[in-house]
């Protein structure tokens, strides 16, 4: 059994390169570890999951500050620990740095000038690379799932880092394709920055309304 060459580099999509301290690593699997347990440079990141959960709120005034780059890092990086379906991974992610791309992506997002943030990541679903014996409708149905689910990932992440976001569902699927230049159906776009205005937890539904017990 051969073993790895230690002198192999890792290579980057193009348009995307971690933070320094990460450039080094060639396993997927140890840069992944690296990102999520590197020590944070700053203080005011919340560990607490469940303050996270629920302190999150969707923001639709964003500041011009810059997102850092070891956060970017971090916000893919549990985008791909996500569960999917038989671990497939039926989706992909567009990272859109490119500011003409983010204004046509506010025109397929119904003029949701918001769109246009720091940081828009696309969601696309990928239903070739889910290989389970399935109809073309159930592994559809597993990639949105999936990209669904690394799109949470990805929001909760953000807002532990300190950062707010907002999640677009209203989009111009076709008109998304062509901006980004893919075939891949766009499932949802998500939107992150430094919020202008940090807003409060806001009550929700009561339980009874929205468990059911059977």
């Amino acid at each position: 059994m051969s073993k790895s060459n230690p002198k192999e580099t890792r290579i980057w999509p193009k348009g995307y390169v971690p933070s320094k301290e990460m450039t080094s690593y060639d396993n997927r699997n140890n840069l992944l570890t690296t990102l999520l347990t590197s020590k944070i440079p700053e203080k005011n990141v919340n560990t607490d999951l469940f303050y996270v959960m629920s302190t999150r709120r969707s923001t639709r005034k964003f500041s011009s500050r810059q997102v850092e780059q070891w956060k970017i890092d971090k916000i893919l990086a549990a985008a791909d620990t996500a569960p999917t379906a038989g671990n497939f991974q039926g989706f992909e992610i567009f990272y859109v740095k490119d500011p003409k791309v983010k204004e046509k992506l506010v025109e397929a997002a119904n003029n949701q000038p918001y769109v246009n943030t720091p940081v828009v990541l696309v969601f696309c679903m990928n239903p070739d690379r889910v290989k389970l014996n399935f109809t073309p409708e159930i592994l559809a149905k597993f990639s949105i799932q999936d990209a669904t689910l690394a799109a949470a990932y990805s929001q909760l992440v953000a807002s532990a880092l300190g950062l707010s976001s907002i999640w677009i569902g209203m989009i111009d699927e076709e008109k998304i394709k062509v901006t980004i230049g893919t075939k891949l159906r766009p499932s949802s776009l998500l939107c992150i920055g430094y919020p202008e205005l940090k807003r409060g937890p806001k009550s929700r539904r009561k339980l009874k309304d929205l468990i059911h017990v059977v």
